[in-house]
């Protein structure tokens, strides 16, 4: 993660006391080796947990994911935040707050990709109050899914997100 610090401290610009813009290589353009990099750390950190799915959420969160998945050779399920014309009744399904949006978002996963059986890793982008993985945990619940840890490229130490999930006895690393 040494890699992943040294680029923060080169291109990432603070706006304001709350927001670390990492845009141009984490959320709006993507650094292909970088996140390859992260997906391998997060792999090799969580490999011992039998993790069957990695669970994240639209859009931010998926180029990780999927890296981690690749490493560990399991399937990615992301949680869509607008329902497709193909998507059917059946999911599981949270509102969540979304601080750069300012509003409440329902995020969905179909019950077809999270299984009761699963052993569910969430990998994301950013953990500052912790509403996208309270989600996301709510979803796995509501599968009867197992959470076996949450991986995150950045977390917000100042905000209280990290600290009120590991109360809950989660596994994070960040």
């Amino acid at each position: 993660m040494e890699l992943l610090k040294q680029r923060i401290l080169k291109e990432g610009k603070a706006q304001g006391n709350d927001i670390l813009k990492v845009d141009s290589f984490l959320n709006h353009q993507i650094d292909p080796v970088l996140i390859r990099q992260i997906g391998k750390e997060f792999a090799n950190r969580f490999a011992d947990l039998n993790v069957t799915k990695i669970l994240t959420i639209e859009a931010s969160g998926i180029a990780p994911a999927l890296m981690t998945g690749l490493e560990l050779g399991v399937p990615v399920v992301f949680a869509k935040k607008s329902k497709a014309v193909t998507m059917d009744e059946s999911v599981y399904s949270t509102v969540v707050k979304s601080f750069t949006k300012q509003q409440n978002v329902e995020i969905m996963v179909s019950k077809d990709y999270l299984k009761s059986d699963d052993r569910v890793l969430i990998i994301d982008d950013f953990l500052a109050r912790g509403q996208a993985c309270f989600g996301l945990i709510d979803i796995i619940n509501q599968s009867g899914a197992e959470l076996v840890g949450i991986g995150i490229l950045i977390e917000k130490g100042f905000q209280p997100g990290g600290r009120e999930i590991r109360k809950l006895g989660i596994r994070v690393e960040t």
